[in-house]
């Protein structure tokens, strides 16, 4: 549908070259005080490109993998390698040691670029190069190299970029260095947890990125419109912001101004945070996904009538859901696009025994209107399912097999959605042993300038359980580890599910401080559990010492965490299907839960 409408290899790098063209003074990125205008970023992107080429290790083709932040260079780089036929990785900038080095592995990059630190949009510090440093001995072994945006870096193996960026030619990059780069080529690399393991590397082609920006234009978006993306841009639903900000020559607001346009948080339960002048705004669209009704509608009535169209769609996956009507709590509608080129089913779900449900021919059964289903759409030439980059064996598990006929093969979403008979979608609940962490995004509160279009999303991170069970049965002194999801009731500030780690220790003793050095270790901090529940057999440990073990971990690191049996409860019931296969909940055992958390701090 892209070549069609646009003809032959148009990439979105070409749309870019168009625009700097036809308007290069046109603001293309604000960030904090700074604004970048279209030929500001070509140049700038230009001379990027060139520190690659003047190092002689990269040629159309190869990957480059970013562990960055959000800031104006993410964009420049992913620019400047589009103008050399280079894919981009993007590394979600929370991972660290063993998933840092997968997650580089996956993509087959052989340059990495980070920076020396992240300040975050509400204030906390990400140590980039720390987090590069403690894996750099593997990376020097597998030959990759690496740099580091900053003038001096006095670490060996790393070499600086700023410095060289600043000194190089700002000359086009010939057109000629992407000449073998079609539609169907990788553009970016993005991760996601998808529903086991570690994160997995999703390739996205040029069309792709074609298909999501011209996505986003359906909502009635116009190139006088100011676009704020509230994400990070190694998210797909970020970076799809962007892309269609340069195909409609928008102007992209970078999210870490965040704290002097959004002040609060919509949701503030016991305490009152509307405003007289909440409404005193320019926003007219929302776009993202996950809104719950509730929100949604406690949204429209203190911000105004905001429009809200809500999305539904996979990093990885073949369909795409849009509630172009604004139907509150809808994630989408069936389209004319859908029957023609995206045909997809909703079939009944095993939730226990944790597969799709079959008829007597071995087919799969569709489920009634209204009726929770599994998402699962047909993989075919128009809406094919690239897989997962050097893993065959996940990508085969994202596939089902002879679904309503003999041969068929679709492509299997991981979400259980309900239909009703107007053709609204409506999620409602994920199969698999992934849960979703998220904390609140901030909604707009005083904005006093022309923003006009906002992203949101509603649950940030994926969490792959069995990969944080990996993680805590590295320790010796656990036996078992069963992790699920949790909901928090009354706790302010989160969505989703809070991770809860059900494990059984080892010979009746529980290393609190080294459980706790390991999980901030090799967790990101979106994955480590926010609970541990220990469950005792009686026969290996009394009560008494549990209780001990239990205050050894609160009270390791100093004070700040209350005890347990003082903290408030949360829901310790898994959803169905939620326990990672092989292991063991039955038995008679005596489960304490405690807060697994740093001195101090007073959320999750």
């Amino acid at each position: 549908m892209v070549a069609e409408h646009y003809g032959g290899n148009y990439l979105i790098l070409d749309r870019f070259l168009e625009v700097v063209d036809m308007q290069p003074h046109k603001a293309f990125i604000r960030f904090e005080e700074e604004t970048y205008s279209y030929r500001d970023a070509d140049e700038l992107s230009s001379k990027a490109a060139r520190v690659f080429l003047q190092s002689g290790r990269l040629r159309q083709g190869d990957t480059v993998a970013l562990l960055l932040g959000n800031k104006p260079i993410f964009l420049l780089l992913w620019l400047g390698l589009m103008k050399m036929g280079c894919s981009v990785a993007f590394l979600n900038h929370n991972v660290r040691s063993k998933s840092l080095l997968h997650c580089f592995s996956r993509c087959g990059a052989r340059t990495l670029v980070t920076d020396e630190v992240l300040v975050t949009n509400l204030g906390r510090s990400a140590e980039f190069l720390e987090a590069v440093e403690e894996v750099l001995p593997t990376l020097a072994e597998q030959q990759v190299h690496v740099y580091v945006l900053a003038d001096r870096c006095e670490i060996s193996g790393v070499e600086t970029f700023n410095d060289k960026m600043r000194r190089a030619s700002s000359e086009p990059v010939p057109k000629d260095l992407r000449s073998g780069v079609t539609l169907a080529s990788a553009a970016v690399y993005i991760y996601t947890s998808g529903t086991t393991g570690l994160p997995k590397a999703v390739p996205i082609s040029h069309g792709k990125i074609w298909a999501m920006s011209l996505c986003v234009s359906f909502i009635g978006l116009t190139s006088k419109d100011v676009v704020y993306a509230s994400l990070p841009l190694y998210h797909s639903a970020g970076f799809m912001g962007c892309t269609s900000a340069i195909e409609n020559g928008r102007f992209v607001l970078d999210h870490t101004s965040v704290r002097r346009l959004f002040r609060d948080p919509l949701r503030s339960k016991g305490h009152s945070c509307v405003k007289s002048n909440d409404r005193s705004h320019r926003v007219r669209l929302a776009l993202g996904n996950g809104m719950r009704p509730e929100v949604w509608k406690e949204f429209i009535s203190r911000f105004g009538e905001i429009q809200i169209r809500e999305f539904y769609g996979a990093t990885e996956g073949n369909f795409f859901l849009l509630n172009y009507s604004g139907k509150v709590g809808a994630v989408g509608r069936n389209f004319y696009l859908h029957r023609r080129y995206f045909p997809y089913s909703l079939i009944k779900y095993d939730v226990d025994q944790d597969e799709p449900c079959r008829d007597s021919a071995g087919f799969c059964i569709r489920a009634a209107p209204g009726e929770p289903g599994l998402l699962v759409s047909e993989i075919s030439p128009d809406a094919p399912f690239s897989g997962y980059e050097r893993d065959l064996q996940q990508t085969e598990k994202k596939k089902l097999h002879n679904v309503h006929k003999d041969g068929d093969t679709y492509f299997n979403t991981g979400d259980l959605l309900t239909v009703d008979r107007e053709g609204f979608f409506y999620f409602s609940d994920r199969v698999g042993d992934t849960f979703r962490w998220e904390r609140l995004l901030f909604y707009p509160a005083a904005v006093r300038f022309k923003l006009t279009v906002v992203l949101h999303r509603w649950k940030g991170e994926n969490v792959s359980t069995a990969e944080v069970a990996d993680v805590l049965t590295f320790l010796d002194c656990i036996k078992e580890a069963t992790v699920y999801g949790v909901q928090v009731p009354g706790l302010t500030g989160q969505e989703g599910r809070a991770g809860m780690a059900a494990i059984t220790v080892t010979g009746g003793r529980f290393d609190s401080v080294r459980v706790f050095q390991h999980v901030e270790e090799f967790l990101p901090t979106y994955a480590r559990p926010r609970f541990i529940r220990i469950q005792v057999r009686k026969s290996e440990i009394s009560p008494p010492q549990a209780q001990a073990s239990l205050r050894g971990l609160i009270c390791s690191s100093g004070t700040g965490f209350r005890p347990p049996w003082t903290s408030p409860a949360p829901s310790s019931t898994p959803r169905p299907g939620w326990w990672r296969k092989g292991s063991t909940r039955t038995g008679s055992r005596t489960p304490s839960t405690f807060w697994m958390k740093k001195p101090g701090v007073t959320s999750l």
